[in-house]
C-alpha cells in the first residue's frame, strides 16, 4: 500500500470529534482512542484496548477436528478453554514461516474468550480521534471486511481491526 505521511502536532488534540469520527466514537473534544498495536505480515494493526483482555506469548494450541480453517484450535487460560483464531487465514494472508512464535491477543465476545493469534504485539497507542479515517478504496476486500478505518502514522498505515466483524467466524473474509 502507498501510505501517504501524515503527522498531527498535540496542538491538534483540541478539535471536536463526531460522534462517528472512529471506533467506540464520542463527542468529547480531543478525544483520544487507545489501542494495542499489533503487527500480521508486516501489516500494522490495532485493536481498541477495551477489547483486549490479555496478550499471551507463544501458546500450546491444540487442534479441534473439523473446525473450519481459521480456527487454529484451543489454549488453557486459567482454566478456561479459548478459542485460537489464525489472523492470518482470516485476513487470507500466506502462513507464517516455519518456526515462527506467535502471539495472542485474547478478546471477549458474548461471554467467550477468544486468542487472535498475530506476529507480534508492540505498544499500546494513543491516538486522537479526529485523525481516524474511513478505510481507503486500495485497501484489500479481504482487510476491509474486517476493518474499522485507519491511521495514517509517520511512514505507516495503522489499520483498525473491528473485533466483533473478527470473531464473527460465520462471515467469509
Amino acid at each position: 500500500m502507498n501510505v501517504a505521511v501524515m503527522e498531527r502536532p498535540a496542538a491538534d488534540a483540541g478539535r471536536t470529534a463526531s460522534a462517528d469520527s472512529g471506533p467506540g466514537g464520542d463527542a468529547l473534544a480531543g478525544a483520544e482512542k487507545m489501542f494495542v498495536t499489533l503487527t500480521v505480515a508486516d501489516q500494522l494493526c490495532g485493536v481498541p484496548v477495551q477489547s483486549v483482555r490479555d496478550v499471551l506469548g507463544e501458546q500450546t494450541i491444540t487442534r479441534i477436528p473439523l473446525a473450519p480453517p481459521e480456527i487454529a484450535g484451543s489454549l488453557n487460560l486459567r482454566g478456561r478453554i479459548v478459542t485460537a483464531i489464525d489472523l492470518r487465514r482470516r485476513l487470507q494472508l500466506p502462513p507464517p514461516p516455519p518456526g515462527a512464535k506467535l502471539m495472542s491477543v485474547v478478546a471477549e465476545q458474548s461471554g467467550e474468550l477468544y486468542a487472535l493469534l498475530v506476529d507480534q504485539v508492540s505498544e499500546v497507542m494513543s491516538l486522537p480521534a479526529s485523525a481516524f479515517e474511513r478505510n481507503p478504496q486500495t485497501l484489500p476486500p479481504s482487510w476491509a471486511g474486517y476493518s474499522a478505518g485507519i491511521y495514517r502514522l509517520s511512514g505507516r498505515l495503522l489499520v483498525v481491526l473491528d473485533v466483533g466483524r473478527v470473531l464473527a467466524l460465520s462471515q467469509e473474509g
